[in-house]
């Protein structure tokens, strides 16, 4: 019987748990972000400070600066119209497993997307 209660304990610790995202784990990396109710998709890497945006095979690059934990705002590196211009403001609204959700929106504007960002690595 004790052997019984020391194979059950091994198993149970030495099985690991898929783990969620951390915000530290969220700040850099590849991720694919896919927009709520759309056939957008696009892929994007980032560190601390950049973010590098695929979409249709077109690069954009993003000054990223983090607000807290859970939102960040992202500026266009090289603008070139008002609406490049304006801050994107992302809120990261839920974690889970290997991607998180949020709703963005231009600084100041009642428009908002949601959706999903997996991270690839």
């Amino acid at each position: 019987m004790k052997y019984i209660f020391v194979i059950v304990l091994l198993i149970t610790f030495s099985c690991k748990k898929q783990s969620n995202l951390t915000p530290k784990q969220i700040k850099t990396g590849t991720f694919k972000t896919i927009i709520k109710d759309g056939d957008y998709q696009s892929m994007a890497e980032r560190n601390d400070t950049i973010q590098i945006e695929t979409f249709n095979q077109k690069k954009d690059t993003f000054h990223i600066k983090w607000t807290n934990n859970f939102e960040y705002v992202l500026t266009k590196k090289n603008p070139k119209n008002d609406l490049d211009r304006k801050p994107f403001v992302v809120k990261i609204t839920g974690i889970k497993q290997n991607s998180y959700t949020f709703s963005a929106s231009f600084k100041g504007s009642n428009y908002e997307q949601k959706g999903k960002a997996e991270k690839m690595e």
